[in-house]
């Protein structure tokens, strides 16, 4: 007779793990030791944040990243970058308004 027996996994921050009993896929997002607690991100993008005591009460089985995970990261590190691109233009546009502010106060010397 086989017995299944459970691994006992520590979270790991940006890990993969499935909860075998419950057929849920999660990755640990941040592990707090002091607290003794831990974040977790489902699959739908739920979080949830539980305890250690919880964590190794679960069967877990370590697994790879999603397909299709990555790409919805990606997405959103694009977003970022678009932001930051506009700060820069906008950063542009600032600079511009100091140089013509600058250009008046020497006029105004060239008065006097």
């Amino acid at each position: 007779m086989v017995f299944a027996v459970s691994r006992d996994y520590e979270p790991v921050p940006g890990q993969w793990y499935e909860n075998v009993e419950e057929e849920e896929s999660f990755r640990v997002l941040s592990v707090d030791e002091d607290s003794e607690r831990l974040e977790i991100e489902y699959l739908d993008g739920d979080i949830e944040e539980i305890d250690l005591e919880a964590w190794r009460e679960m069967d877990l089985e370590r697994i790879e990243e999603p397909e299709g995970w990555s790409e919805s990261d990606d997405e959103d590190a694009d977003d970022d970058e678009d932001w930051e691109e506009e700060d820069e233009e906008d950063d542009d546009d600032d600079d511009d308004d100091l140089d013509e502010d600058e250009d008046d106060v020497d006029d105004e010397r060239d008065e006097y």
